[in-house]
């Protein structure tokens, strides 16, 4: 666990009579990763950050000056963007999008429009022409293949609500040759077929794969691609594994004649998970150990109304003790040795859990539970007020804080 971290949690702790429950990003961490991930970037390709693995408003400020720009996946995500930045590159992708996200993404000068049906696209020409703006599509294509990677989540290359089927890119690309159309222009092609990739080469070949598919569609359409987005779906480890080779992915990149001939056009990448997994931190403290029919279980101030992510995905989070000294009763302090433990939340749910059977030499109430890797997909996809309960503190790092 990052010491400025650990420090932190125990300054909040100690200002506080009430058990511990905060996030703790690392904005400092997010940035240099970032900065990391770039310099290994080969030209023509830009990193957009997704902000559905985490739209808090410092993290976007945070990556403003480094990323190309953001994805977004709703108007309240576009206007989240807005208020932090008034010009700065947004793709809007998504399925489903209403009439009012049409007009609100148009009104607001997104970068890319993602179509995802043949209405949709429709629904974009009326708009445009309505306001009179040229905005710029680029097709979301569910591809018919089947040599794409295979992760617990895919949305491509089956049957699925998410892009047009590549059978439909004629018949798209004829709407916006019609004569109504007089502001929608075409860019070219959006592939996001799966999410939570951990393997590099595997990723690299479906790259290259979507590139030449553009390039085959480009002359089977006379279409003029400027830009592949290739997504995201970069994987994130929460069981110790190795996860995602950025670094390797990057390499192979270069080496690919498909990114090499890319002339004018440009390679897009949306990343969210990867580019915050690592820097956020869930802190619970531990407010009661019981036993029940010979199991041990550990009750925190939290649970998956603050982090839903280990009982959406049915996997044990990563975590760490930080210990504490302080017992204010009188009472003796409840503890488990050398146990296996149940990390349970404070709701009235028997899926409230965190993390099960974890191994442990020594757990006590009062300790703190610091689960890692909680900086995507964690507090945002939870039921926040289920119960009623107080919502965690939020706490940041940044460039001022010094690891003595």
């Amino acid at each position: 666990m990052n010491r400025l971290v650990e420090r932190r949690l125990c300054e909040i702790r100690s200002s506080s009579d009430q058990p511990l429950c905060a996030y703790v990003y690392d904005l400092t961490g997010i940035r240099g990763h970032v900065a990391a991930m770039l310099a290994a970037m080969p030209p023509k390709t830009r990193l957009f950050y997704a902000i559905k693995a985490n739209p808090d408003k410092r993290i976007i400020e945070a990556l403003l000056p480094l990323v190309a720009g953001f994805e977004v996946a709703s108007a309240g995500e576009l206007l989240r963007v807005r208020e932090v930045s008034r010009d700065v590159p947004i793709l809007f992708g998504g399925p489903g999008k209403k009439d009012f996200e049409l007009r609100t993404a148009i009104a607001h000068n997104v970068a890319y429009l993602h179509v995802e049906s043949l209405l949709e696209l429709r629904k974009i020409i009326m708009y445009a022409n309505e306001g009179k703006r040229l905005t710029q599509v680029l097709l979301r294509i569910n591809l018919r293949s089947k040599t794409l990677p295979q992760t617990k989540i895919a949305m491509g290359g089956r049957p699925s609500p998410f892009g047009l089927d590549e059978a439909y890119i004629g018949e798209a690309a004829a709407i916006l040759r019609e004569p109504d159309n007089r502001y929608v222009q075409f860019c070219g092609f959006h592939f996001h077929s799966l999410s939570n990739n951990p393997d590099a080469e595997l990723h690299a070949t479906m790259v290259q794969h979507y590139l030449e598919k553009a390039s085959e569609w480009e002359r089977l359409f006379g279409l003029d691609v400027r830009i592949v987005n290739a997504g995201g779906g970069f994987g994130v480890a929460y069981d110790g594994s190795p996860g995602f080779d950025w670094q390797r992915f990057a390499s192979l990149l270069g080496q690919s004649e498909a990114v090499r001939n890319l002339g004018t056009a440009r390679l897009i990448f949306e990343p969210g998970r990867l580019i915050v997994a690592d820097y956020g931190y869930y802190a619970a403290e531990v407010v009661d150990i019981k036993r029940s029919h010979d199991c041990v279980f550990a009750v925190v101030r939290g649970g998956t109304h603050h982090n839903r992510l280990p009982a959406s995905w049915g996997h044990n989070h990563p975590f760490r003790i930080l210990e504490r000294e302080e017992w204010p009763y009188v009472f003796e302090r409840p503890e488990a040795e050398h146990s296996r433990v149940t990390i349970v939340g404070e709701l009235c749910t028997p899926k409230d859990r965190l993390h099960a059977d974890a191994e442990l030499d020594r757990l006590r109430v009062g300790d703190v539970l610091v689960f890692e890797k909680s900086g995507a997909y964690c507090w945002t996809i939870s039921h926040h007020d289920f119960l009623s309960h107080p919502h965690p503190e939020f706490h940041y790092l940044t460039e001022g804080d010094q690891d003595e």
